[in-house]
């Protein structure tokens, strides 16, 4: 029988965390990739500025819960990312904008700030 500390468990549910949240963030940017090199918005554009829209919306709900525990400054300023990304997505889904790129890019940066 195996026998761990609470500090273990807790450290491997982090770190479990931080490994779906980059797996839910790289499909994300997998995503609108394939729409950004479409000529069209087409359905991967819609598929991909959807499922965007409810991982960030999902990190919003997570950063403001009062149990988490990362610093509020950090915790405000993830929910202000969040904001931009919505905001872009929203603009591409009313062909206002074509910055997939911009984000992808801060995407990409959050993504690979969760080691």
């Amino acid at each position: 029988m195996y026998q761990f500390s609470y500090s273990e468990v807790m450290q491997d549910s982090v770190t479990d965390a931080k490994e779906r949240e980059r797996q839910v963030l790289d499909r994300s940017i997998e995503m609108l990739k394939v729409a950004r090199d479409k000529e069209k918005y087409t359905q991967e554009a819609v598929e991909a500025l959807f499922y965007t829209r409810r991982v960030w919306v999902s990190f919003i709900e997570d950063l403001k819960h009062p149990d988490n525990q990362l610093e509020i400054e950090l915790r405000a300023n993830l929910i202000s990312i969040a904001i931009w990304i919505l905001k872009e997505c929203d603009k591409i889904r009313r062909r206002q904008s074509s910055n997939y790129q911009g984000v992808i890019d801060v995407t990409t940066i959050i993504r690979d700030g969760l080691k």
